[in-house]
């Protein structure tokens, strides 16, 4: 048995925190898993929280966590369907505007007007007579 009644450890690091999972044995036998969340605080200290779960309450607790990661992965994959649903109408907005302002222009011959031929330069007329 390790230091403090460690039996296991394992380590997860991450940007600003680092979590611990710890398996233990207490002085009258009972084993439990303690998990240790480590911030990061600006650099000077770090703000620690623990937990303990004890091996005759594990399995409930694994039903709790996994039913929990289920609704995060529903929830996160009903936001993704959102979000593209948003996006395809955003589109299809945009493309019904660009139709309609197609529709509205007047083309020289509708308007009446002799037909400009664009070059790309730059020709200065006078008005002066």
């Amino acid at each position: 048995m390790g230091a403090r009644g460690e039996l296991f450890t394992t380590q997860i690091v991450l940007e600003n925190r680092s979590y611990f999972f710890n398996v233990k044995e207490n002085r009258t036998g009972d084993v439990f898993l303690q998990i240790v969340e480590s911030k990061n605080k600006n650099g000077e200290a770090f703000d620690r929280h623990q937990i303990a779960v004890f091996a005759e309450d594990m399995q409930k607790y694994l039903q709790g966590f996994e039913s929990a990661l289920s609704f995060i992965q529903k929830h996160e994959k009903e936001k993704q369907k959102l979000d593209a649903q948003k996006k395809q109408a955003k589109k299809a907005v945009y493309r019904s505007k660009a139709k309609e302002a197609d529709s509205l222009k007047e083309t020289p011959a509708q308007s009446g007007a002799p037909e400009v031929k664009r070059t790309g330069r730059i020709h200065i007329v006078s008005k002066r007579k």
